[in-house]
């Protein structure tokens, strides 16, 4: 028995009710925009991994990794190159995530998590554990987690009065991130010169370097957390008209800003872990996916294909449009994230809304 489809009124939203009883929305524009970005990330990750000093063409690259390639070609894609590309869809796809979980939270476009202090707080767990430690590629990751997941149990407690609520979360986001970038300058002021060399190439955001280690503990985390933050999504899109409405369409509206905000830190965490604090990806990767979407809600998919297809974009560019200079794919995204909000500073202000 196939399920029912029925057409929202005056909206191509559907409404598909399955046999046992479970029912959703399906918007045919959000899903060819999903399809659309999934397939520009891997054809992205396609292209980057047949880049480099050894060039391989698309075709190549394809029929290398379903097992059809050279012994040299094999070695280059699936030990050197792969990994990477993977870790840099797997982090791209992280930060749209949980910048789109925190701006629908926040209510808030700047509501990301780069924006309100949980990007510097993996920053401080990492650099505390180089300039303090000395600690290995390994333990500077976990020092990054266990600063994200501190920094967000903190602004959670600071913004809790009688419930967290998306300005004053926003407000003590942006004040804890300015007292851990001090402590961040704090730190690279009592390093020693190769700390603070090797602190300043983290803090940058970058890929290189990165292989199975970092996929591995990435893929499972989404394995885990994906499926959460999809569940609820549909109590996501309540929140966004506002506490009170939510509570009257009955939507637990502590309980679920709890688990999905422990989501999303732990996904910004781990991202922030495996590649650095990568800047602006989180911040306007949802905005950019919802335009395309034209669609109400976190856009949670559209937003994790945006934020993916984004930086293995930027990698490729940080790679190939400087010659020998190659860059760090943060400041590419840096550079990208300020394009943006310049834009977006125009388009306001022509709107009449700044």
């Amino acid at each position: 028995m196939k399920p029912t489809v029925k057409p929202s009124p005056k909206s191509s939203v559907k409404a598909v009710r399955t046999p046992g009883g479970y029912s959703f929305r399906l918007d045919p524009r959000s899903l060819v925009v999903v399809v659309g970005l999934l397939v520009a990330a891997l054809a992205a990750g396609v292209v980057l991994v047949g880049s480099g000093d050894f060039d391989i063409a698309p075709v190549d690259v394809v029929r290398t990794l379903f097992g059809g390639g050279t012994a040299q070609q094999d070695f280059i894609v699936n030990e050197l190159r792969l990994p990477r590309v993977l870790v840099g869809l797997l982090v791209g796809a992280a930060l749209g995530i949980s910048g789109a979980v925190f701006q629908s939270i926040s209510r808030n476009p700047l509501g990301s998590p780069d924006i309100i202090g949980f990007g510097q707080g993996s920053a401080v767990g990492a650099l505390v554990v180089i300039v303090w430690f000395g600690g290995s590629a390994t333990e500077v990751a976990v020092g990054a987690l266990i600063g994200g997941l501190a920094t967000g149990v903190a602004v959670y407690v600071l913004a809790w009065q009688k419930g967290v609520h998306g300005y004053r979360l926003v407000l003590v986001g942006i004040g804890t991130a300015a007292m851990l970038t001090a402590c961040i300058q704090y730190l690279l002021t009592k390093a020693q010169l190769v700390d603070a060399t090797r602190s300043m190439v983290w803090l940058t955001g970058s890929l290189d370097g990165r292989d199975w280690a970092q996929v591995w503990p990435l893929l499972a985390l989404f394995a885990v957390l994906l499926p959460a933050i999809l569940a609820y999504g549909r109590p996501l899109r309540m929140l966004e008209m506002g506490d009170d409405a939510a509570y009257a369409l009955g939507v637990p509206v502590q309980r679920t800003r709890t688990v999905l905000m422990l989501a999303a830190v732990l996904l910004n965490a781990a991202a922030t872990a495996a590649a650095g604090p990568i800047s602006f990806v989180a911040l306007t990767a949802p905005q950019l996916a919802r335009r395309l979407t034209r669609a109400t809600g976190p856009n949670i998919l559209a937003a994790g294909c945006m934020g993916a297809t984004l930086l293995v974009v930027a990698d490729w560019a940080s790679q190939r449009l400087f010659g020998e200079s190659k860059l760090p794919v943060g400041v590419v995204t840096g550079v990208l994230g300020g394009l943006y909000l310049l834009w977006l500073l125009v388009t306001e202000r022509k709107a009449g809304r700044i």
